[in-house]
């Protein structure tokens, strides 16, 4: 049997969708499913002879920026994801008996390197729907780690409760829920983004690296759509959007321009932020300090910027692990990229880094 979380709202396995959507139900409307396969098949592997009937409303995919998204099957934004593109990020259907359910199927395996976050934010927004026009039950195969994680995320954002303390009121409903602990460290991420995945914010680009360079260690191609567009193509849009928004802080206009020629580089929302001396500090003890130890003034700042990778960079497109960063029009050394990682002058260790000398490039203002 599901269990109750909030009004209209249970969790479950997958032998409770089955049961509703086999037999029917009066509460639930809606079933969020959270398998390794969103096909409706996957029922039917699971237990031999299950046939539960399907009409198809729509397949969303993780597509590059600019596909469009009028043809039978709907296309996101994905330059800005750690999604491959092309991949489904869900499917909807009308199930079960009399095609009575609106069922939303999500592509998900429990696994710690799986990427949870890129999913919360549809899942949120079903849930929500099903809500108001009935009920909705969130599953995975046991209910216990996907189903779990999926529903926590929705009461954190929906109740604005910590991780500790939306987990803590699932328990009460399901006592034995458990998310993986790679679906805990993305909960955390994404407490300390407000509740809600921002492609924006330097903590979901920290994440979007760690998912790229682990694709890259497996050996996986590192698909274009993947790298961040290149200001220097678009710097008239650019500007024109800058000036026009009124955009008059500093920080949201900076800019970073090849010394040599002036080709725009990289813009401050391509920035990686790290903070100083955290990471690997190997070698340290051999940096001698003089000065006062209590004048912080005397600390030297970054000699080196940190950006995600962007379309200028051909090393990084041609695969290779590490290698300079040269600029797209006059081919001035600009810094350095490494898929296992850079110390910064700081002492912090980025991993992996694509890094822009500071002695290279002009800092500046749209």
């Amino acid at each position: 049997m599901p269990h109750l979380v909030r009004e209209s709202l249970f969790i479950g396995n997958i032998g409770d969708a089955a049961e509703v959507l086999q037999h029917g139900s009066s509460e639930i409307t809606h079933i969020l499913s959270v398998l390794s396969s969103a096909s409706i098949s996957f029922f039917s592997e699971w237990r031999s002879g299950l046939t539960i009937p399907t009409t198809e409303i729509k397949k969303v995919y993780v597509g590059e920026a600019g596909c469009d998204s009028g043809s039978e099957n709907d296309y996101v934004d994905g330059s800005k994801s750690s999604l491959s593109p092309e991949k489904l990020l869900y499917s909807l259907e009308y199930a079960g008996k009399d095609l009575k359910v609106v069922r939303m199927a999500v592509p998900l395996r429990d696994m710690e390197n799986e990427n949870l976050l890129d999913y919360l934010n549809v899942c949120y927004d079903f849930i929500e729907q099903g809500r108001k026009e009935g009920s909705v039950l969130v599953h995975c195969f046991a209910g216990v780690s996907r189903s779990a994680a999926i529903i926590t995320s929705y009461l954190m954002r929906k109740e604005q409760l910590s991780l500790e303390d939306a987990l803590g009121s699932l328990r009460q409903s399901s006592e034995f829920v458990s998310p993986n602990d790679g679906f805990m460290e993305q909960l955390k991420l994404f407490e300390e983004m407000g509740f809600k995945v921002d492609y924006a914010s330097p903590i979901y680009k920290r994440f979007r690296l760690k998912i790229l360079g682990e694709s890259y260690n497996r050996g996986e191609k590192i698909n274009i759509s993947k790298l961040a567009e290149d200001p220097g193509i678009l710097s008239h849009e650019i500007a024109s959007e800058a000036h026009s928004s009124q955009q008059v802080d500093n920080f949201y206009a900076r800019a970073y321009r090849c010394k040599k020629c002036r080709r725009l580089v990289a813009l401050q929302e391509n920035v990686v932020d790290h903070i100083p001396g955290e990471g690997e500090t190997s070698f340290d003890w051999r940096k001698r300090k003089s000065g006062n130890p209590f004048n912080k003034s005397e600390e030297a700042e970054c000699s080196s910027v940190f950006v995600e990778p962007l379309r200028w960079m051909t090393g990084v497109e041609e695969g290779a692990l590490e290698g300079k960063l040269s600029c797209a029009h006059c081919e001035a050394r600009l810094g350095y990229f490494n898929w296992s990682g850079i110390q910064c002058s700081c002492g912090s260790w980025i991993t992996p880094a694509f890094q822009l000398h500071k002695s290279r490039v002009d800092i500046c203002t749209i």
